[in-house]
This record gives C-alpha cells, sequence and structure tokens, in this order.
C-alpha cells in the first residue's frame, strides 16, 4: 500500500505501539512510504477502533508474537526487505527480544534503526516510566506555559510526544535515509521527546540567557501583554489577539471603536498592560465571537476567533486550503502536510485491522502458504 509522495518505494517496519511512534509512520506513510505496522499476535486487547485510528492510516498490519522465536524470525525476515525498522520500547527491551540495533545491522546493514523514547537511550532516567507531561517538565518548556501568578498548564501532549517525539523522529528518519545515499549504511536514530520538546525551544534559549525572557506570564508572547492573549466574548467564545506591529495594533483599535487617544497608556507601555487588558476584555465581551470574527473580517488585525475542533473544518480558508480532509470511513481528519508541488503526499488507506496483511507481507518476504498456516499453528504469526 504505497503513495505517490516523495517517499514511494521507502519500506517502514513500525514496531512502535503508543501515539508518538506511530503518528511518525503516519507521516512516512502520507509522504509514500510502505509502512508495515507489527501488532501483537495473538490479536486481541485492541484499543482504537479500525475507523478512528487516524495515525494508522495508510499502513498495513502484520501480526507476530515476538516472544515466540519464529515470530522474531520473521521480524528479521522483514528487516531484509527494510529500509527502516521503527522502535518506542524502553532501552534494553528490543535488544533482549533478539531484535536490536546488532541484530538488524547483522542482517541488513543498509537498514535505518530508529529509537524514540521519552527520555533517550542513555541517562540517569533511561529507563524510567513518563509522559509527555514529563518530559516537557524536565526539558524547561512546561514552565514557561501558563499565565502569571498561575500554575503551569500543559499543551495536551502536543509538545512532546508529537512535535518532540513523532515529528522529530521522522525528521531523523530521513535525514538517515539521505546519508544512507552516500555511505551505503543505516545508522542508529535516537530520538528522545525530552530532546525534541527541548529543541523546540530554541528561539527563546538566546532570550532565557540573556536574562530577557521572564517569568511565566509577563513576557510578550505568553499571555504578558495586552495585544496578544485571547478574550471572552458575549456569548462565551473567544477571540485570539495577536496584534503586535503597530499596523496591526492600529486596526485592533479601529475594529474595537477605539482610538488612541482614548487610551490611558500606549501599546507598549509596562505599566499599562493591565489597564489596557482590562478596557480590551469589556469591549470584547460587549458581542459574540462570531460578530467579532465578521468584523475584523477585512481588518489585517490579527484577530481571528478561536474554533472548536469540530469547527475547524469549516473555516473558510481551511476549506478553501483543504486542511481537513474527509478520509476513509469518512473520518475528517488533518490533511498529509508539508505540500510538495510535484510529489504531494496523500493517505493511501484506512488504518489496517491488526494482522490484515500478514499473509501477503510475509509471503513478500518468501514465507509460502504451508509455512505460514503452520506458524500460525504454532502462535508466531496472526490474521483475523
Amino acid at each position: 500500500m504505497t503513495g505517490m509522495g516523495p517517499l514511494q518505494g521507502i519500506r517502514v517496519l513500525d514496531l512502535s505501539r503508543l501515539a508518538p511512534g506511530p503518528y511518525g509512520g503516519m507521516l512516512l506513510a502520507d509522504m509514500g512510504a510502505d509502512v508495515v505496522r507489527v501488532d501483537r499476535a495473538p490479536l486481541g486487547g485492541e484499543l482504537m477502533p479500525r475507523y478512528g485510528d487516524v495515525v494508522g492510516r495508510g499502513k498495513r498490519s502484520v501480526a507476530l508474537n515476538l516472544k515466540h522465536p519464529a515470530g522474531v524470525e520473521a521480524a528479521l525476515r522483514l528487516v531484509e526487505r527494510a529500509d527502516v525498522l521503527l522502535e518506542g520500547f524502553r532501552p534494553g527491551v528490543m535488544e533482549r527480544l533478539g531484535l536490536g540495533p546488532d541484530d538488524v545491522a547483522a542482517r541488513n546493514p543498509r537498514c535505518v534503526y530508529a529509537r524514540l523514547t521519552g527520555w533517550g537511550q542513555d541517562g540517569p532516567l533511561a529507563e524510567r516510566a513518563g509522559h509527555d507531561i514529563n518530559y516537557i517538565a524536565i526539558s524547561g518548556v512546561l514552565s514557561a506555559i501558563g499565565r502569571a501568578g498561575e500554575p503551569p498548564v500543559p499543551p495536551v501532549n502536543l509538545l512532546g510526544d508529537f512535535a518532540g517525539g513523532g515529528l522529530l523522529c521522522a525528521f531523523g528518519i530521513v535525514c538517515a535515509l539521505v546519508e544512507r545515499e552516500r555511505s551505503g549504511r543505516g545508522q542508529v536514530v535516537d530520538a528522545a521527546m525530552l530532546d525534541g520538546a527541548t529543541n523546540l525551544f530554541s528561539f527563546f534559549s538566546a532570550a532565557v540567557h540573556a536574562g530577557m525572557w521572564g517569568p511565566r506570564g509577563t513576557n510578550m508572547l505568553d499571555t504578558g501583554v495586552h495585544f496578544y492573549d485571547v478574550y471572552e466574548c458575549a456569548d462565551g467564545g473567544y477571540v485570539s489577539v495577536g496584534a503586535i506591529e503597530p499596523q496591526f495594533y492600529a486596526q485592533l483599535l479601529d475594529g474595537l471603536g477605539l482610538a488612541p487617544e482614548d487610551l490611558p497608556h500606549t501599546q507598549h507601555d509596562p505599566a499599562g498592560q493591565d489597564e489596557l487588558r482590562r478596557i480590551f476584555a469589556e469591549r470584547f465581551r460587549t458581542r459574540t465571537r462570531d460578530e467579532w470574527a465578521a468584523v475584523f473580517e477585512e481588518r489585517d488585525a490579527c484577530v481571528y476567533p478561536v474554533l472548536e475542533p469540530r469547527e475547524a473544518p469549516g473555516h473558510r480558508h481551511n476549506a478553501a486550503r483543504e486542511v481537513f480532509v474527509t478520509g476513509p470511513f469518512d473520518v475528517v481528519q488533518p490533511a498529509p502536510a508539508p505540500r510538495l508541488d510535484r510529489t504531494p503526499g496523500a493517505i493511501a488507506g484506512p488504518a489496517p485491522e491488526p494482522g490484515e496483511h500478514t499473509r501477503d507481507v510475509l509471503g513478500e518476504a518468501g514465507y509460502t502458504g504451508d509455512e505460514l498456516d503452520d506458524l500460525r499453528a504454532q502462535g508466531a504469526i496472526a490474521w483475523p
């Protein structure tokens, strides 16, 4: 199951389980890679229904029992034809299964071995449990998110799991594939959500070092100023305001029906931020969210409505650009990104049923029908 994207012809064996790894695999599948997801055999206990598994889109599934020697051998047979192996277990697990980097390199030295974990492959926390909130806490990023005088606010699990984890891991995989064109050899990609979340904070590192980044909620981009914030409207909806530059701030005032001389402080007066925020809050509460959206529709003021997830696909810009698409099972979901003009990505198909392609995938690796039936009888592999 391959698309026409730039990664057409690349084979990925995806042994990851939780969301970050499968998301990274989805990015590769969207760009045309043949991603084979390794599910557990025997089958059962699957948490995500097929119609709701967006990150499983465009993949195939083979069900292997990696605690059975024949299941491990089957995985190694697949490795022989793979360009990438992606795994998300704690350090040492794959080695104990007989599927570590050395085992894979012995069967296929061209295979890129991608390891996605929270803490990384080394360090005192490498084998400890953790979740997104913990990784971004240790990175220093979580401390920067929230309002002054309030606790830090976890941005769901976007920064650690998905951006710092799955996205950066996919980037590392593609980098290793490009380098392989020169060396002819694969290499290990050690992708840690901790590293990735820290890396996402790069822009602010210099400001922190220079003492130009203050406590949480006191800076321009973290609700520390009145012209970069979220305001509640009359109906309980919200609008986002990002009028940093003077020309946009002038348009903001015009839309609000305010003149600069009406305000007790100038835009950047540190002493006036709270009072100006109060004035803006009172003004925004006089109309509904959609009424304000209409006011600022033709004004370049960096003011836009805060849409609920179910509303976002219907916004005129999202609809015109097809930011969301209706995928398999009529599930509305984000379109493949980024966009390439000659070899664009595409959703190649729905998420597979666990083990749906076991016979096909292992048949491509050279197993006969009788051998597959025997392995299934042993409990080494499975299919529905």
